[in-house]
């Protein structure tokens, strides 16, 4: 039997334009009874589909209707069916972020690509970083940091210097942005089960913000984040082109 297909679209009129004309080659049926999602857009509307998504047991196909699309496949109208049959499951725990901010509020957040600490005023940033409770770096002058995942590691870390990691390595990039003081610090791999603890040293005259997938948290003290390996994002890529050979293929151009 045929996968049941729901089809899910970006904003944009390409997005929208092939939602129409999939739909009504294919068929169309509520998420809810979808086998799979099918994903048009680019990598921001992924991982808003993904996290829309991620109580329900249907995995998640996309098809690149945007700009980069890391995370999506080629488009093509013919054979959707024989594609979403064969393609390759991806399976992605999100990182759990939990700020606690000035104002006395706690914002708490899933990000599949990266966790980032960003200075919010015109003086850079200074943070203690701290790795299952042991202080590691007791003050980072700088931009910002991010905490991001094998999926994330091509996005805002890999802008940043940071390291590209295969998505079945059960490690986590720790990137320093425009670090000043240590000057030569270039970050860390940390263990997938890490927890770290990110604080913001003088929060009134250097105010941080934290971001988690695009869910900002504003002025914050402090920000913990580890892995949420409660949860599972199921993402299907067409045979030889999963994410194992984006990230190898990323590091040779």
């Amino acid at each position: 039997m045929a996968p049941k297909l729901h089809f899910a679209a970006s904003e944009g009129k390409l997005a929208q334009a092939s939602r129409a004309e999939l739909a009504a080659r294919y068929g169309d049926v509520p998420i809810e009874e979808a086998d799979v999602i099918v994903a048009l857009g680019g990598d921001g509307f992924m991982l808003q589909t993904l996290h829309a998504s991620q109580d329900l047991p249907a995995a998640v196909y996309g098809m690149n209707r945007g700009t980069v699309g890391f995370l999506m496949n080629e488009y093509s109208e013919d054979g959707l069916v024989e594609r979403v049959e064969a393609a390759e499951l991806a399976v992605i725990n999100p990182l759990r972020m939990r700020a606690e901010c000035v104002d006395g509020e706690c914002h708490e957040a899933l990000a599949i690509n990266e966790v980032a600490l960003l200075r919010a005023g015109s003086q850079a940033a200074k943070l203690a970083i701290a790795v299952d409770g042991r202080l590691r770096m007791p003050e980072l002058v700088c931009d910002g940091v991010i905490v991001a995942t094998p999926a994330g590691s091509t996005a805002y870390n890999y802008s940043a210097h940071g390291p590209i990691l295969p998505i079945g390595a059960d490690i986590l990039a720790l990137t320093p942005i425009a670090a000043f003081r240590p000057r030569r610090w270039r970050g860390a791999l940390l263990p997938k089960r890490a927890k770290v603890r990110i604080d913001v040293l003088d929060p009134e005259k250097r105010p941080v913000m934290a971001d988690a997938d695009g869910r900002p948290a504003g002025n914050v003290l402090s920000v913990e984040v580890e892995t949420a390996t409660d949860i599972e994002h199921r993402v299907l890529f067409d045979p030889g082109h999963g994410l194992e050979e984006r990230l190898i293929r990323e590091q040779f151009v």
